[in-house]
């Protein structure tokens, strides 16, 4: 596929990202973008300085009464507040944990506190209902969820773009980005630059 097709595919969401409001601020070695698309829709980003790696992205929409609703992770996760009177009583949870943690060239999910051997998970790609699903054959998990990424430039899914590793009670997913998310990112980090990004303590930034 040409570059100029891979570019037009990747457009749409790029042009959405161009006319939304945004700030940016470089704080504790990450670059924080602030977006508030035409719909009143607030998209938080947070990047990696050193390598431009996304760390974070969450969602903020407002209810119907107009109040601001909860922050909804797409990638990375919320940080529980510690309670520093309580520290050394808490039992860690040993619920499974499903968080979304990419890299440069792939999509990738990690669901920690699983303490099954890697024979066990069953990941396949349903290409059809645009998902991917997690079974284990003990029937102890059971996971369906889609890659928003994929969906935003409609692009099919593959079974042989899916990887699986398994380590330290965590099962590790990853999804390889084809050409045209690729193509998508690096149209995005270019127009990230051309921002001014305020340092830490220059302006009050919106939270993300």
């Amino acid at each position: 596929m040409c570059e100029d097709t891979i570019n037009n595919m990747a457009s749409k969401w790029v042009e959405t990202l161009r006319e939304a409001e945004k700030t940016s601020i470089i704080q504790d070695g990450r670059r924080k973008i602030h977006f508030t698309l035409k719909d009143g829709t607030e998209l938080a980003e947070e990047y990696d300085t050193r390598n431009n790696e996304l760390v974070v992205r969450k969602w903020r929409k407002k209810s119907t009464l107009g109040s601001q609703g909860k922050w909804d992770f797409e990638v990375g996760e919320q940080l529980a507040p510690r309670n520093l009177d309580a520290e050394g009583l808490m039992e860690s949870t040993s619920n499974p944990i499903f968080v979304r943690t990419d890299t440069k060239k792939a999509f990738q999910w990690r669901i920690r506190n699983l303490p099954y051997p890697i024979e066990t998970y069953d990941v396949r790609v349903d290409a059809e209902n645009r998902c991917v699903i997690i079974r284990t054959t003990n029937k102890k998990y059971y996971k369906k969820f889609t890659i928003p990424d994929m969906d935003r430039a409609a692009l099919p899914l593959s079974q042989s773009s899916l990887s699986v590793a398994y380590a330290n009670n965590t099962l590790i997913l990853n999804y390889e980005k084809p050409k045209e998310i690729l193509a998508q990112e690096k149209i995005l980090q270019e127009e990230f630059k051309k921002m001014k990004a305020a340092k830490d303590g220059d302006v009050e930034c919106n939270p993300s």
